[in-house]
């Protein structure tokens, strides 16, 4: 019986769900490193980290992503994390704001400007 193996099943059915288990852990995780890089690392006295942590727990995320995230924010790690805005203007002159999370702020210029003029959509920096 050719293609009907159990372990494939489940195999598939495993790395679907932790594909979808990561990117949500990572999405907690940026969450997470800006929370506390604008309000400090003290859960006590920064109520959006409150937060991100309370959705973390719901998700199941391991202590160590948890811990890995706020270390980055306090400066253990070395990547450097900022907000960045951009605006643009859609079809019909409808404003557009674009808020991204980046390390690299060249390189999300270059992605959001990309995304605009693909859509013939007028962007500014």
């Amino acid at each position: 019986m050719s293609g009907h193996s159990k372990w494939h099943n489940i195999q598939g059915r495993k790395n679907a769900q932790d594909a979808k288990r990561g990117k949500i852990f990572q999405k907690i995780s940026r969450n997470l490193y800006q929370a506390a890089k604008s309000g400090g690392v003290d859960p006590d006295g920064n109520p959006q980290l409150r937060l991100e942590l309370e959705k973390a727990r719901a998700a199941n995320m391991p202590k160590d992503n948890v811990q890995r995230a706020l270390d980055k924010a306090s400066g253990v790690g070395a990547a450097n994390f900022e907000e960045v805005t951009y605006e643009g203007y859609g079809p019909g002159g409808t404003a557009v704001m674009v808020s991204a999370l980046t390390d690299n702020r060249n390189r999300t210029s270059c992605c959001s400007s990309f995304c605009f003029y693909s859509s013939w959509w007028f962007f500014r920096n």
